[in-house]
């Protein structure tokens, strides 16, 4: 069967090259005589694998050494607890309610101290970045916490917050490599890399060195601590050792792509083409404010769900895959990350079109 056309908002589409690479290591990873789901995470080979995957991660993001890079297990969710636990000093952060996720991320953090919703869009259903430039933001607060970019509604910060000195923490997972990233605006970034990177399991963790600390909450299970992986090199405990050994295939392919800003060169046409198509259609319309889009995540309705059902259906009939929106928002969305091809794009606004035509709304 032809690999189908995946828009999958995650675990999500990965390069083709990488999956090819990846198979044929899959019973001999470079003439050991295993696979490097087998080997143990102790080994000398396998020190070489997430010491490189690193190196490469650094290499393509420009991250100073001030900053550490922690591989460890779980996905996004685990660190809206994780975050808290190490860095609520006073007991106080500030939290940009954008979407879904950081509306968890900001009920996790209750759990462990006094949350300041600084600025929100849920009046209107999230489909916007607030204005972040002026926030009231308290002298104690320990950190202001965003999504950057926000899957289930598509929406992206394209200006960082004026977090007015205080250390921002931030959700990339869905907007990972994507684009180039100044590590020195963040006191922490993190991603689970199921969107835009390797398979769910694994996060990566960028943290300011001074934010690692002995001093977290008192009952932070050992696991939660970041100090304890960045003082064992994320090899603590097993890590996620073959999603850490994909990741560090698809940071070589990004380099060998052209980087980050070829990358976003690329996106930015990806998306140019699907948004260009639903701002001149009667039939599909897009949902998020035009200055505040995502290059990643699309969603789009036709304002009928009978309609959205039957497009979603024909759609997956003729290999588009994954593109029925989110449970809490319906309608359709298209996630277009670095992995899938400009052809896929133009073959959804191909079918986009046709469907248009044979539906009458003309």
């Amino acid at each position: 069967m032809a690999r189908v056309y995946n828009f999958s908002a995650g675990p999500a589409v990965l390069p083709e090259e990488v999956l090819k690479e990846a198979a044929e290591e899959m019973m001999d990873y470079r003439g050991c005589g295993m696979s490097v789901m087998e080997m143990s995470h102790r080994s000398k080979v396998y020190d070489g694998i997430i010491k490189e995957a690193e190196q490469d991660l650094r290499d393509l993001m420009k991250i100073p050494d001030n900053y550490k890079v922690l591989f460890v297990q779980g996905g996004a969710s685990l660190v809206f607890a994780s975050v808290p636990m190490n860095l609520m000093k006073n007991r106080k952060a500030g939290y940009i309610i954008t979407g879904q996720w950081a509306k968890k991320a900001a009920a996790e953090a209750k759990i462990y101290g006094d949350v300041v919703e600084l600025a929100s869009s849920a009046d209107k259903t999230f489909s916007y970045i607030p204005d972040c430039s002026d926030l009231d933001i308290d002298d104690d607060l320990d950190y202001v916490y965003i999504c950057e970019n926000n899957t289930i509604y598509g929406t992206k910060f394209h200006t960082l917050p004026n977090t007015k000195g205080k250390d921002l923490v931030s959700d990339v997972s869905s907007c990972f490599l994507s684009e180039p990233c100044d590590v020195t605006k963040y006191g922490m970034l993190y991603a689970g890399v199921q969107k835009n990177v390797g398979p769910a399991g694994t996060q990566v963790l960028i943290i300011r060195e001074d934010l690692i600390r002995d001093e977290v909450l008192p009952y932070t299970p050992t696991m939660m601590k970041y100090k304890i992986h960045a003082d064992n090199e994320s090899l603590y405990n097993t890590p996620p050792c073959y999603g850490i050994y994909i990741c560090g295939k698809v940071f070589k392919w990004l380099k060998d792509m052209g980087g980050l800003e070829e990358m976003q060169r690329r996106n930015k046409e990806k998306a140019a083409i699907l948004y260009d198509f639903l701002d001149q259609s009667k039939l599909f319309k897009g949902t998020v404010r035009p200055q505040d889009r995502s290059l990643m995540n699309v969603p789009f309705i036709t304002g009928d769900a009978d309609l959205d059902a039957k497009f979603v259906a024909e759609a997956k009939a003729s290999g588009f895959e994954n593109l029925k929106g989110h449970r809490s928002v319906g309608g359709m969305r298209a996630s277009i990350y670095n992995a899938m091809p400009k052809e896929g794009v133009q073959a959804l606004v191909n079918f986009m079109d046709k469907f248009e035509k044979e539906n009458g709304n003309v």
